[in-house]
């Protein structure tokens, strides 16, 4: 869980950072290559050349999916919406997790939908704000990043549950993000909108070697320590992380009262969660001994 919370902190900057300064300002495509390549470089020392192709192709594809696919759908996002509607359609990103890891692992966990449910109504009252059906366009393109973000979190807990090195592995994670990136750069990108000023740099150098470099790392990592129905909680975590963040940083005025009722269901929703972890073990405990 450590390792889920620290990166919750880390990526609560990420949506006024990329909402702010770098959206509108340089093209989303060179963007999201360059931190890719950024996190690439850090994990490159470490990358282990003997490791099965097959896992190999695994790992590239998870992080062509969760990085590089990912960013595009999100970073497009915010040409139609605020940064507090971007920040709220991201609440489903914890049923699609879910949904996703059940029908791989052929597990579904029906007490599950309860947490998760409440996790997402908590996400919905910190954050909801009115808006206008011509969010329609964005509010689908932040559902595309979801599923993409929530499918890869699956894939990789899967995937890697019974690796012991993950460091050394890691950097076939972010070959998958460049390449994916680098692709849409050449194809899409507007090469008249690179950083022109160090404002730009400065930001892009943080989402690059902290944001993605050290978060999705440490994210990964602490996804094969907790349950699948925990780590789908955890991505609304951030939200009123990313509120206070907001407030503090940038001067942007929450609800109060609204931040206590959320903050109080989401704190609920990974009480009731461990609860229903616990459950599920005993079950297989009990079925495992008879």
């Amino acid at each position: 869980m450590t390792n889920l919370w620290v990166t919750t902190f880390i990526w609560a900057f990420s949506f006024p950072l990329i909402g702010y300064y770098i959206v509108g300002v340089v093209d989303n495509y060179f963007a999201i290559l360059f931190r890719s390549c950024i996190a690439f470089l850090i994990f490159l020392p470490f990358l282990n050349l003997k490791l099965k192709f097959d896992l190999k192709l695994k790992l590239i594809t998870i992080g062509g999916l969760q990085i590089g696919l990912m960013s595009i759908f999100y970073y497009h996002s915010f040409l139609y919406l605020s940064v507090s509607e971007v920040a709220l359609f991201t609440i489903f990103t914890p049923f699609y997790l879910s949904l996703i890891y059940d029908l791989i692992s052929c597990k579904f966990k029906k007490l599950y939908l309860i947490s998760i449910t409440l996790c997402i109504i908590g996400a919905f009252i910190i954050k909801f704000e009115s808006w206008s059906l011509s969010s329609l366009y964005g509010f689908i393109l932040v559902q595309m990043a979801n599923i993409c973000f929530g499918a890869a979190q699956a894939f990789y807990k899967l995937t890697c549950k019974n690796l012991k090195d993950n460091r050394s592995n890691f950097g076939y994670f972010y070959l998958g993000a460049v390449l994916v990136s680098g692709v849409s750069f050449i194809l899409f990108g507007n090469f008249t909108m690179l950083p022109q000023n160090l404002q730009s740099w400065v930001v892009l150098l943080y989402l690059g070697v902290v944001a993605s470099g050290f978060g999705y790392y440490l994210w990964s990592s602490g996804s094969l320590m907790v349950d699948s129905g925990t780590l789908a909680i955890m991505n609304n975590a951030i939200i009123p992380i990313a509120i206070l963040v907001n407030a503090i940083f940038w001067g942007v005025d929450f609800d109060i009262y609204k931040m206590t009722i959320g903050g109080f269901l989401i704190v609920l929703a990974l009480f009731l969660q461990s609860k229903f972890e616990t459950f599920y073990k005993n079950q297989i405990n009990f079925k495992y001994n008879t």
